[in-house]
């Protein structure tokens, strides 16, 4: 089935082959270009704000240009595809440090530089295609979280395969009902998306959740991209645990997604890593040889020094952690606020105010807001129902001044 990007109408995907959870749409178009179109002809009463983009804005860590400069002569030459043998090395080093896993990963044969996870999450998809076996590729299907990342439906429609979102359990979660995942759809389905703490609600799976979604992948052939990106941004007393911690010995059916973009507020320095499953990484290596953006060495260099200093980290985590308390202090008791486990979003429940777009509308147009209405996030489930539509996504990454204004505009709008 081939299904144009710029089309928003679910596509039932029922079938004798294909069980119907929910409705499978399109991939996504971009949230940012629907906000675009939304606000653009709207002026707003007061300078502009945006927290509409998940963009750091915390101070870069202060070796950076000195690492660049050391470095510079890599810029005249073509990097190696699958990152330098000390990048690899460092990152396969740090996964040791952060995740308790059950051996060390093997720098050469199960990590992988990328230009930031997003490319890497993309194209992940149709390698996953590729591997299947005849019996999937006859109606691959890739499986998704709601909401998620608009790259993994891209991916998917890219790969040639039919994206599905996945149903939230009746308990309220919002991490992906794992009853959902019967036999007969991961027969047909080719690779599983997840985010933890996920984008944008910041609900960290559980290390028995993942466990099971590893088990269940595992018994039919199913790939598991897990999109960790923000593991490192976390609000309580624990770090989240790492889908390669469950994954071991040999890390198969696995793969783990991260950056540098929110670990160390470097966003636009484009160097990420993936890591994992042995066989998947080494034709993942051949496939992006000719198909994906190399990363230069100096940026490598840039990401070594990154992964093996922590104080950095953990001064943005603090910043990040006393902005939620300013959230807890000025949105309890409203907008169905609660202290996330992780990542850096706001998940408010304006559904009072019209819902979603109505909320984004009013704070453009009355504060100068710019956020993202949740079901610009999400996809409608068979009924016709959007999980994010009553919600707004809100992002926390400036500085604590600005944060704290912005929250005492965005109630204010919303009032």
């Amino acid at each position: 089935m081939s299904v144009a990007l710029s089309e928003t109408k679910a596509v039932p995907v029922a079938s004798p082959d294909r069980p119907s959870i929910v409705d499978a749409g399109p991939a996504a178009r971009s949230p940012f270009v629907r906000l675009a179109e939304l606000l653009s002809d709207i002026a707003p009463a007061k300078p502009a704000l945006s927290l509409a983009v998940g963009e750091p804005q915390h101070a870069m860590p202060d070796f950076v240009g000195a690492v660049l400069a050391a470095n510079l002569p890599g810029f005249g030459r073509y990097p190696a595809g699958k990152g330098l043998p000390s990048f690899r090395k460092a990152a396969a080093d740090w996964m040791a440090r952060r995740y308790a896993l059950p051996r060390p990963l093997d720098p050469e044969r199960e990590v992988l530089v990328l230009n930031g996870s997003r490319e890497g999450l993309f194209a992940a998809a149709i390698l996953a295609r590729r591997l299947a076996s005849p019996a999937k590729q006859k109606a691959p299907l890739v499986l998704l979280p709601n909401p998620f990342y608009a790259a993994y439906g891209a991916g998917a429609e890219a790969a040639g395969c039919e994206s599905v979102p996945l149903p939230l359990p009746a308990s309220g979660s919002w991490l992906p009902d794992l009853e959902a995942l019967t036999p007969a759809l991961l027969e047909a389905t080719v690779a599983i998306y997840l985010a933890s703490p996920a984008n944008p609600q910041g609900t960290i799976a559980p290390r028995d959740y993942l466990a099971r979604l590893v088990a269940l992948a595992r018994a039919h052939q199913v790939m598991v991209f897990s999109d960790e990106c923000y593991s490192e941004i976390w609000l309580g007393d624990e770090p989240p645990t790492g889908i390669l911690e469950v994954a071991g010995p040999d890390y198969a059916n696995v793969v783990a997604f991260n950056s540098l973009s929110k670990r160390s507020s470097l966003p636009g320095l484009r160097c990420g890593l993936c890591a994992g499953d042995a066989t998947f990484m080494e034709a993942f290596a051949e496939f992006r040889n000719v198909a994906a953006p190399q990363v230069p060495e100096p940026v490598q260099h840039v990401g070594i020094a990154a992964l093996a200093d922590e104080a950095h980290v953990i001064a943005s985590r603090d910043l990040y952690k006393a902005k939620f308390d300013l959230a807890d202090r000025l949105l309890a008791g409203r907008f169905g606020y609660s202290r996330p486990d992780g990542g850096f979003f706001l998940w408010l429940d304006v559904s009072a105010v019209g819902g979603g777009e109505a909320a984004a509308v009013r704070l453009w147009q009355r504060e100068g807001i710019r956020t993202v209405p949740g079901g610009y996030l999400c996809r409608s489930d068979a009924a016709g129902r959007n999980p994010g539509v009553n919600y707004l996504r809100v992002a926390l990454v400036h500085d604590l001044a600005t944060t704290e204004d912005a929250l005492t505009r965005l109630v204010a709008g919303l009032s």
